[in-house]
Formats: structure tokens, C-alpha cells, sequence
């Protein structure tokens, strides 16, 4: 995901009033003139996609849909179907509170999709958005070779949604889910309860593989903390929602992905791989390890800055790892 340098603080954004509100609430009449008009509204405030949708009607739809507890994908000739006054009421605070408040709209509907499962998130936890969703659906191949996933660990779990699609895709794969967060792990507990996978995928309270250094794994995977000093410094507003502990990661957005790479090597059976995005800090990995013969995967349906190394590439390469580790510490 990336995370472009806007200078928010110092914009103006537009706000909706009190006097549209109350125009829109008596004059509207179906779901249509909802869309419609939550669109305009959201085109005119130059609100921030980033969180799941990348347009207003999308993040309108969610909303309206959401606020009048209709499934995101009835028929299309239910928007022409009219709504009372307190439907009206209700839809149009929802686009309200995500102008004025600039709210995700993942928070305000407490609904998140990836991997094409559908998730609880609230601001204990980012919105899940990473690419790595379509490696899950693929298997992880053609980087796995086909090779079983038993034992497989997702770093960095928020709301649990990379180890709960994981253990969908390898129905046969016990999953840790590793967080710091005590109130990440409480959200990422609750996702795992209702997807019915709390048999075999296992929340744990660590910072990063602390716990589970005697461990070993066919599959890591992590969305850590990446985003480095200046993007943090221009986030978009919507971004100050989320938890500053699931995004910063110091002056290069590498402080713990440094630590992944060295505990990585002895945490992977020998066939294993680790697979870590780094979002836009992407360009800092590469100039900081040259010589490291990184796999950066080409997403077709958007999405960059996820790495793939195999075991022996960690072991060939620890030394510059470790390296790397100690100049920070």
C-alpha cells in the first residue's frame, strides 16, 4: 500500500454542513438519490481512498448499503427502490462522519474484505489492503514448488485476516498468528472464532518471533510495520485512524523487517520461504542490500513492494543481515 506524501496536516479539507444535511435528509427520496448524492459529496470534499476502495460511488455504495443492512451485492433494482426519513437519516450521517471525520469507511461499517472473506476491524487494527491476498489465493505458487504447508506463521497479524485466509487456502496447516498489540490479537481472536478456524490457527502475544524461535515453518509471512519517517510525517488523514504501531518502523520503515530477516533464518524449515511486504520502503531494501537476490513479486491486480526468499537465500545472506541489525540497535 502506499502511503503518498500529502502534507495532510496543513490541508483544508471541506466539510459538510449542517444545512445540506438537513436539505438531503427531507428532499432525497431512494437509494439512487443517495448514491448519487453521497458521490458528489465525496468528489466535492477530495476525501482520501486507500482503505479498500479507490473511488466515491464504491465507498457510497458500502455506506448506504451498510446503514440500510442490504448485502453489498442486491440487485441493482433495489436503488430505485425509496427509503423512509430515519434510513435517509442514517445513510446520510455515515457520509457525514466520513467527510467531516475522515473515517475509513472499513471503520465506520466495521467491514473488511480480503482474500474474498469478509472480516470485523475497528481502529484497534489497520484495514486489511495488502497484495498479498492474491499470493494466498494462488497458493503461494509457483515460490512454494508445490510443496505441502503444515506449520505456517503470519507476523504481524492485526486483525488476523493473512492467517485466516492462509488456513482456508491449506485446509491441512496449523497458522500462529503473532501480534505485539494485546487489542490487535483481541480482534484478530474474534475473526478466528468466526471463520470457524480456531482449531488451527492460534493467536500469540510476541514481540515479532520472540516466542517462537524454537519454532519452525513451511511458510512465514509478514505485513509488518514499514512505513519510514517522511511518509508518516505526510499521511492522509484517514491514515491517522489507524494504529501508529501497525505503521511506523523508523527513519527507513526497515526497523523490524531487519529483525524478520535475521530470526527468519533459523524459524524456516529448510524448504521454506519467508514472504514480507515493505510497501513503498521497497526502494531502501534495495539500497541497503545490493547484493541480496530479493524476489519482488509482480501483482496483476495492483499492489507492490512484497519480497519472496527462500531459506538458503536467508542463510547466504545473514551475515549482511545481521550486519544491518546491529547498526540500529
Amino acid at each position: 500500500m502506499e502511503y503518498p506524501n500529502l502534507e495532510a496536516d496543513s490541508l483544508e479539507h471541506q466539510t459538510l454542513q449542517q444545512e445540506s444535511i438537513t436539505q438531503a435528509i427531507n428532499e432525497l427520496r431512494t437509494i439512487n438519490d443517495l448514491l448519487r448524492w453521497g458521490t458528489t459529496q465525496f468528489n466535492q470534499a477530495d476525501i482520501f481512498y486507500g482503505h479498500g476502495c479507490d473511488n466515491a460511488w464504491d465507498e457510497a455504495v458500502a455506506l448506504t448499503m451498510h446503514a440500510l443492512c442490504l448485502p453489498i451485492d442486491s440487485p441493482l433494482n433495489i436503488t430505485s427502490a425509496r427509503v423512509t426519513q430515519s434510513e435517509r437519516a442514517a445513510v446520510i450521517e455515515l457520509f457525514s462522519r466520513r467527510i467531516n471525520e475522515r473515517l475509513p469507511v472499513a471503520y465506520l461499517t466495521n467491514v473488511a474484505w480480503f482474500a474474498g472473506l469478509q472480516y470485523y476491524v475497528d481502529e484497534r487494527v489497520l484495514v486489511p489492503r495488502s497484495p498479498i491476498a492474491q499470493l494466498i489465493e494462488q497458493g503461494f505458487e509457483p515460490f512454494l514448488g508445490a510443496k505441502p504447508v503444515y506449520r505456517a506463521l503470519d507476523l504481524c497479524t492485526g486483525s488476523g485476516c493473512i492467517a485466516i485466509a492462509m488456513a482456508h487456502q491449506f485446509t491441512e496447516a496449523e497458522i500462529d498468528a503473532i501480534d505485539i498489540s494485546q487489542e490487535a490479537l483481541e480482534v484478530a481472536t474474534f475473526n478466528i472464532f468466526e471463520h470457524g478456524v480456531d482449531d488451527r490457527v492460534i493467536p500469540l502475544a510476541s514481540d515479532l518471533m520472540n516466542e517462537v524461535l524454537r519454532e519452525r515453518y513451511d511458510l512465514i509471512v509478514s505485513n509488518p510495520p514499514y512505513v519510514d519517517q517522511e511518509d508518516m510525517d505526510g499521511l492522509p488523514q484517514e491514515f491517522i485512524h489507524e494504529p501508529a504501531l501497525g505503521l511506523a518502523a523508523g527513519y527507513d520503515g526497515l526497523d523490524l523487517v531487519k529483525r524478520i530477516l535475521v530470526d527468519a533464518t533459523d524459524c524456516l524449515n529448510d524448504n521454506g520461504i519467508l514472504v514480507v511486504e515493505v510497501g513503498n520502503s521497497q526502494i531502501h531494501v534495495e539500497a541497503q542490500f545490493p547484493e541480496v537476490p530479493f524476489h519482488w513479486v509482480e501483482f496483476t491486480q495492483g499492489g507492490h513492494g512484497v519480497f519472496i526468499l527462500t531459506k538458503q537465500q536467508l542463510v547466504e545472506s545473514s551475515n549482511l543481515f545481521k550486519a544491518a541489525l546491529l547498526a540500529i540497535q
